[in-house]
This record gives C-alpha cells, sequence and structure tokens, in this order.
C-alpha cells in the first residue's frame, strides 16, 4: 500500500501537466486565424421575396414566361425550348444570386403535385443565376394545373410564392403539343 501513494501520486501530477503541453490561447492565434483564407461555403441564404402583387406576363418571345412584381426585377421565368418535338424541354430559371459552381434541385410545388428540377448555376451577364431544361413532358409541371397557388424554392433563394395564372400551364400544354387545333383535318 506504501508503493501505491507514490505511484498515484505521479500520475495524477502527469495527468496535471499534460495541459501544460498546450499554450492558452492568446490574440496572436485570433489574429492568424482572421487572415485564414475563407473556406468558401455557400453564400449567405436570400429571404424569400413578397410576391402579393406578382403576375405572369408575357415576355417578347411568345414562348416564354416571367413572374414578378410589375416595374421590379423578375424573380423566375419559363420558356419552351423546341416546343411541339420530343425533345422539347422547358427552361426555368430562378433569377437569384447562385454561387459558382453550385447545383441544387428547385421543387415546384402546388395543386397536389410535386416537381424537382435540376437546376446549375448559369451565367447571366456578370451573374450566376439558377437555370436548368427539364423535358416538356416531365409531370412536376402538372403542378401548375388547378387553381390554387404553387411555390418555387431553390435552397438559398428563398421561396417564391407563384399567384394563381392560367398562363404557365397554357405555356407546359403548348410546348408538350398539348389542346392544339388539328389543322391536319381538311376543312369541308
Amino acid at each position: 500500500m506504501g508503493v501505491r501513494k507514490p505511484a498515484l501520486a505521479a500520475a495524477l501530477i502527469a495527468a496535471l501537466a499534460l495541459p501544460a503541453c498546450k499554450p492558452p490561447p492568446t490574440d496572436a492565434a485570433v489574429a492568424r486565424a482572421a487572415i485564414m483564407p475563407d473556406a468558401g461555403g455557400p453564400s449567405t441564404p436570400l429571404p424569400s421575396p413578397d410576391t402579393t402583387d406578382a403576375v405572369w406576363a408575357q415576355s417578347s418571345d411568345p414562348m416564354r414566361l416571367v413572374y414578378g412584381v410589375p416595374g421590379e426585377p423578375v424573380l423566375l421565368a419559363l420558356e419552351c425550348i423546341g416546343a411541339e418535338t420530343p425533345a422539347a424541354k422547358l427552361r426555368i430559371t430562378r433569377h437569384a444570386p447562385a454561387d459558382s459552381g453550385a447545383g441544387a434541385l428547385l421543387a415546384l410545388i402546388g395543386n397536389g403535385r410535386i416537381g424537382r428540377f435540376p437546376v446549375d448555376a448559369t451565367p447571366r451577364g456578370d451573374r450566376l443565376i439558377w437555370q436548368g431544361d427539364v423535358p416538356a413532358s416531365a409531370p412536376g409541371w402538372d403542378a401548375f394545373k388547378g387553381p390554387r397557388e404553387a411555390t418555387a424554392t431553390v435552397p438559398g433563394a428563398g421561396l417564391v410564392r407563384l399567384n394563381p395564372s392560367l398562363l404557365p400551364l397554357a405555356l407546359v400544354k403548348a410546348c408538350r403539343g398539348i389542346d392544339r387545333p388539328d389543322q391536319s383535318a381538311d376543312p369541308a
């Protein structure tokens, strides 16, 4: 029992001395951390825009719609590429800043339907915005079917409430080649 006390005392001294191996934090360490390069994380998330007065409007291109508050920058755009062909696509653009090289899923939710569309940071002038091309036949576009609002969300770019309108569904149908009058019939 006499040998245990000195061994216990030595172990206790060693345990207390271990923290002394690392110096305490100093202002110099804080200064070094302040000059370290940014880790390059994502940008600060944007708040959701107020869309109370937002509307869908036809652009100068008949196969392109824009959504936003009149007199303010466009929030969202929807454009048909290759209408009425098997390869027809709808290009959805969320006019919000995107980080270089970023990709995400834009969620389009409405009228009991959900669409998840891949979007990427795409150059537009001197900035990057969210944009993706999705087959017009994708069932997620049916979120525009019905009388209720839809929402479009890209992580970090806020939730955009899409007020009800017949225009988006009409564009989707025109892009798909649906609900067109049959022009091949011989008028009698």
